[in-house]
């Protein structure tokens, strides 16, 4: 794993997101972090990013929002969102909308660390 990949990592719930970066640093990877879509894109997160993992439910903008938005400016980057909401059909509506896969609140670290590898190809 190379730390010169970037993973962008955004969730209005701070533990949650201060816990999911120190994940991702300790597998080698770059870290960005925000407390919200829009955040994200007011700062330029997609800029050089690799790969986005992103709550689903968010104030402002959802995951699935900026799933959207940036389809909509073509971009590329693979996109993995979590979630605590257990409704159904989101895993679908995840998918269908762009997303990898949707990891339910708490998931294990492995089944993160898998969804990276098949987002970055390793």
């Amino acid at each position: 794993m190379s730390g010169e990949l970037l993973i962008s990592v955004i969730d209005d719930d701070e533990s949650f997101r201060t816990a999911l970066v120190g994940l991702v640093c300790s597998l080698g990877y770059e870290a960005q972090e925000f407390a919200s879509a829009v955040e994200f894109i007011n700062r330029g997160g997609e800029r050089g990013c690799d790969c986005i993992i992103t709550d689903f439910n968010m104030p402002g903008m959802s995951g699935l929002d900026l799933i959207q938005l940036l389809a909509g400016r073509s971009s590329t980057v693979p996109v993995i969102m979590v979630t605590g909401e257990g409704e159904p059909g989101l895993e679908a509506r995840a998918v269908a909308g762009g997303a990898i896969c949707l990891l339910m609140k708490p998931f294990e670290a492995d089944a993160l660390i898998g969804y990276l590898e098949v987002a970055l190809k390793i």
